[in-house]
């Protein structure tokens, strides 16, 4: 079954390669850097939905993966910032670039009003670049004027 399930993924992925946006809906916000979207492409069978983690940032942890009370608190304010975001759109596109290295989300970023998610969180100090290699930042310990 997950041999299926990665074949067709592979298949939509590689047979959308030419197109960069996706009119595919945001279903929720997970956390600051990771949403939920509706995926009609997918097998009936299967769950219609992806995780889709914004690529090229990094996000303040949440709940018991937070380091701190400080950084689940930024956590909270980051996936606000971003719900707040998606509420007041007038465009919402969804951009896919492949997987993870977790290998149980998609890798992509959110287009509002035409301009990425990931921008927007870092110039709102709700995130930091980070592009999956080498060691995170401890949010425990940065301070923002937008916090």
């Amino acid at each position: 079954m997950k041999f299926f399930i990665t074949s067709i993924l592979f298949l939509f992925f590689t047979s959308i390669a030419n197109a960069d946006q996706y009119s595919f809906k945001v279903l929720r916000v997970i956390d600051g850097d990771t949403v939920q979207i509706d995926a009609p492409f997918l097998p009936k069978e299967l769950k219609q939905t992806l995780l889709v983690r914004i690529y090229g940032v990094d996000t303040p942890e949440k709940g018991k993966r937070a380091r701190c009370d400080y950084e689940d608190k930024l956590s909270q304010q980051a996936k606000l910032y971003v719900e707040l975001e998606l509420r007041n759109a007038k465009s919402v596109l969804v951009q896919l670039k492949g997987w993870d290295k977790y290998g149980g989300r998609v890798l992509g970023d959110i287009i509002i009003d035409g301009i990425p998610l990931s921008k927007k969180l870092v110039a709102q100090n709700y995130a930091v670049p980070y592009l999956g290699k080498g060691k995170k930042k401890n949010w425990c310990q940065l301070t923002f004027k937008g916090f």
